[in-house]
């Protein structure tokens, strides 16, 4: 198998940082090299993240490294090759993960919107044999990032949640986590109009409508409040004495804290009974897939702030 991996590969670029139009579309951008600790993935799905058009944008310019980039987090594929140290995984293997360990910290310059990327053995899980690969690829930063955070706040059975961005990539598994693994006593959501019934259909018990209602003057207060759209001092009022605010898109305030996922194999490995079982679902967005000739649609359609759940690129090696 490994004989058939060319040198050179079809991958989407930006050597400058910018708006949709900086994507380039390339058919010779080179292979990348596999380390000892990592394994080369034949890509047949990844997934858009809002990170990926805020480092396009040039928004972490001082802490990132400079393009040309490859963009992309999410990659679920088939391992091609393997590095002289790597040890569970082999050639032919099925698996997903979120690429870069740490999201801001020398996150690679080769991502996943490419024929093949490389990897470290343990940020990838073997992917749920019932997902498909669009699927596996929906999940590793959203849902990693949403166990994250419910573990930091010391989230756990009996205890209630509010949910502020409830039908985003990450709000769609900070609920499904809270009930289906986490056994929170209350679940409630912010949502718009549209798109009550589907976060209720979630796990949510209580979906609020935020172009209607302003959830921190409700009498209701909750023991975690999970702000995944950057809500700020809002977010704080709405939590219980004693209560933890997590924030994942602006700069916390106390008592919340901010962070930044660590990306983890065994994370993903942990979850995987409740995906097999179909307890956890991976949420696709309806607009449906976009195939690897429109990845900069796909970002543009990202970037309106109005996906459901994940947008997903596929397929890359049909």
């Amino acid at each position: 198998m490994s004989s058939s991996i060319p040198s050179k590969m079809k991958a989407w670029i930006y050597n400058e940082y910018g708006g949709v139009e900086v994507l380039k579309f390339e058919s010779d951008v080179a292979v990348p090299e596999v380390k000892d600790d990592q394994v080369l993935i034949k890509v047949a799905a990844a997934a858009l993240n809002p990170v990926d058009f805020k480092r396009r944008l040039g928004i972490f310019n001082t802490i990132v490294s400079s393009p040309p980039t490859v963009p992309g987090y999410d990659v679920a594929g088939v391992v091609v090759k393997v590095g002289s140290q790597v040890k569970g995984l082999k050639k032919g293997d099925e698996v997903y993960g979120d690429i870069n360990e740490k999201g801001l910290e020398q996150p690679k310059n080769f991502g996943s919107f490419a024929e093949y990327t490389a990897v470290e053995e343990r940020l990838l899980a073997l992917k749920p044999k019932n997902l498909d690969f669009a699927q596996a690829a929906s999940l590793p930063l959203a849902i990693e990032t949403a166990y994250e955070g419910l573990e930091r706040a010391g989230f756990s059975a009996g205890k209630s949640i509010l949910v502020l961005g409830g039908a985003g990539g990450v709000g769609t598994h900070v609920i499904q986590l809270a009930k289906q693994v986490f056994g929170a006593s209350k679940i409630a959501a912010t949502a718009s109009t549209g798109k009550l019934e589907f976060v209720k259909s979630l796990g949510a018990d209580l979906a609020i409508d935020y172009t209607k209602v302003n959830f921190e003057d409700l009498p209701e207060k909750f023991d975690v409040v999970y702000d995944v759209v950057g809500e700020g001092d809002r977010a704080v009022k709405a939590v219980k004495e004693g209560g933890s605010v997590v924030y994942i898109s602006c700069e916390a305030t106390p008592p919340g804290f901010y962070f930044v996922l660590t990306s983890n194999g065994e994370m993903l490995k942990k979850l995987s009974p409740f995906l097999e079982s179909g307890k956890v679902k991976p949420v696709l967005d309806p607009k449906g897939l976009f195939p690897f000739n429109k990845v900069n649609e796909a970002f543009a359609y990202l970037e309106t702030n109005r996906a459901t759940g994940k947008v997903v690129i596929f397929p890359i090696n049909p």
